[in-house]
């Protein structure tokens, strides 16, 4: 009896690492902040035929409106109730998304803000998104309902209610995270109610959730919760699938909350994967791109089929979270996309790649004054569409990484060479590299302060190709470089230190 429990609660935790994604896809985006209605215009438009695998989007809880400062990006994380409207639309809406983008083969994944609901100074009122009222300083959310019985304050042993010493794990699970109302997950009452909003999401078609502030969270209460929640729907997936779980966990190491704890209910955000790939573009304190032969699991990151990666988030773009100041970001160009570009030719974890947007950055003594800064919003604060322009960029200070060719060409690559190993490696011992994927695609990158003059190895057929970094395949013939591979597989590449996109990529389905 006990072998088959065990067994039971293995196979759980496993279907539960399993994105469920269709057609040969493999990466996800996060379209953070995007309203419903563009979501679901952008994945028939563009992610669908693009080859995208899913997206994440934000919140759809109702959510605390803060005017001071005017609309926020955070009051989306601060919940008033688990009614479906929020800055992005409300539930007719977001049932049309989740429809639009499954028809076609995009999955949606919720990020599930559970752990809390606003902060305790957040007040009383119908200052949210729905207009519910509620009373932050009584614990009172009648729209769940949670009253005072539902939250942790009296498992907390700090003076202040709120976490202290993250170095002490009951505080980090049992008091306030920067003063948002710790739910008592340990309760069955709320993890019902819990379970209730995501199984309705579930019902409504989503893929499955990124899980927020799990470290907050102990692993027993989210392992119970995930086992409520219901099968995915069968109008778009195999009977039988359970909902992807993939959960924040910040662990750079040096704190008892450990990725370890979490690894067995689902998938896990590797925060160090970004942290040490920005250091790595950066090169910093004598980090070269050449000892990155061992990438992934040898460099401390948890197992491959635990991990999800991303090169940055909606929190470290902004200097929270984790990894300071080496994050790569839309505002490094040219690292950026080189660096997005070795995370989607790597075989290592499930990939997400950011969109985001743009906001005046205003820096004081190294932090930004203006990182609390919503996404582009009208007079009234309701969120601007997301504009696409003749050239397939966005407008309006929307960004649209995902958009970028470099990127949205590096997606493309990841499909094609699906399930191939990491093979044929090369380095010059400093910051040029080159590896292949089996037989289908081969990747080279220079980011030292000299050309890349050499002939490699690609394991790819004869033929030729287009580098699908400085351009396209167009019909017979490549917008960007050619790069012809013998029938030795051998091709000579040449980049040029001064490159705006110093690196090259080709793949089966960019040979001409």
């Amino acid at each position: 009896m006990k072998l088959f429990v065990l067994i039971a609660l293995f196979g759980l935790g496993f279907a539960q690492h399993n994105p469920n994604t269709r057609d040969g896809r493999t990466a996800i985006v996060h379209l953070f902040e995007w309203r419903w209605a563009d979501i679901a215009a952008e994945c028939e438009r563009f992610l669908g035929p693009k080859g995208f695998a899913g997206v994440q989007i934000s919140p759809p809880n109702e959510h605390i409106l803060v005017s001071s400062p005017w609309r926020p990006w955070w009051q989306r994380y601060q919940p008033i109730s688990y009614n479906l409207c929020s800055r992005s639309g409300g539930e007719n809406e977001l049932r049309d998304m989740i429809t639009r983008c499954n028809n076609v083969g995009v999955n949606v994944y919720v990020d599930a803000v559970i752990n809390h609901m606003c902060g305790a100074g957040g007040g009383e009122g119908t200052h949210s998104s729905c207009g519910s009222w509620f009373n932050a300083n009584n614990k009172d959310f009648p729209s769940v309902p949670y009253s005072n019985l539902d939250f942790n304050d009296g498992k907390c042993k700090t003076g202040s209610g709120n976490i202290e010493n993250y170095g002490d794990p009951y505080q980090v699970r049992d008091c306030r995270l920067v003063g948002l109302l710790d739910l008592a997950l340990e309760k069955d009452y709320v993890r019902g109610k819990v379970a209730d909003f995501m199984n309705k999401l579930i019902d409504m078609g989503v893929a499955g959730f990124r899980v927020d502030a799990c470290k907050h969270m102990w692993p027993g209460d989210l392992d119970n919760v995930y086992r409520r929640l219901n099968n995915l729907n069968t109008k778009w997936f195999p009977g039988g699938s359970r909902p992807f779980i993939f959960q924040e966990v910040i662990d750079l190491g040096g704190e008892p909350i450990t990725t370890g704890e979490y690894v067995g209910l689902g998938r896990v955000t590797e925060f160090k994967y970004g942290a040490r790939l920005g250091e790595l573009f950066r090169k910093w304190n004598g980090q070269k791109l050449s000892y990155t032969k061992n990438w992934g699991e040898g460099w401390g990151f948890m197992a491959d089929g635990n991990a999800v990666v991303f090169t940055d988030n909606h929190d470290n773009q902004r200097g929270h979270g984790a990894g300071g100041a080496s994050i790569l970001t839309f505002w490094d160009p040219r690292l950026y996309k080189m660096a997005v570009g070795y995370m989607l030719a790597h075989p290592y974890g499930f990939t997400r790649v950011m969109s985001s947007y743009s906001w005046d950055r205003n820096f004081v003594n190294g932090k930004d004054e203006n990182d609390w800064i919503g996404p582009p919003s009208n007079g009234d604060g309701s969120t601007k569409p997301v504009p696409i322009n003749p050239d397939q960029t966005c407008g309006d200070g929307w960004v649209c990484e995902h958009r970028w060719r470099q990127i949205m060409n590096m997606v493309q690559f990841r499909n094609v060479v699906n399930g191939q190993p990491h093979a044929n490696w090369w380095d010059n011992g400093n910051n040029q590299v080159a590896f292949g994927r089996g037989n289908r695609g081969f990747i080279v990158f220079n980011n030292d302060d000299w050309a890349l003059d050499v002939t490699l190895n690609t394991g790819l057929p004869g033929g030729t190709y287009c580098d699908v970094i400085s351009g396209n395949k167009d019909g017979g013939s490549c917008t960007g470089k050619q790069i012809t591979v013998g029938g030795d597989g051998r091709a000579h590449f040449y980049i040029n230190n001064s490159e705006e996109d110093p690196f090259i990529a080709i793949h089966a389905d960019s040979k001409l």
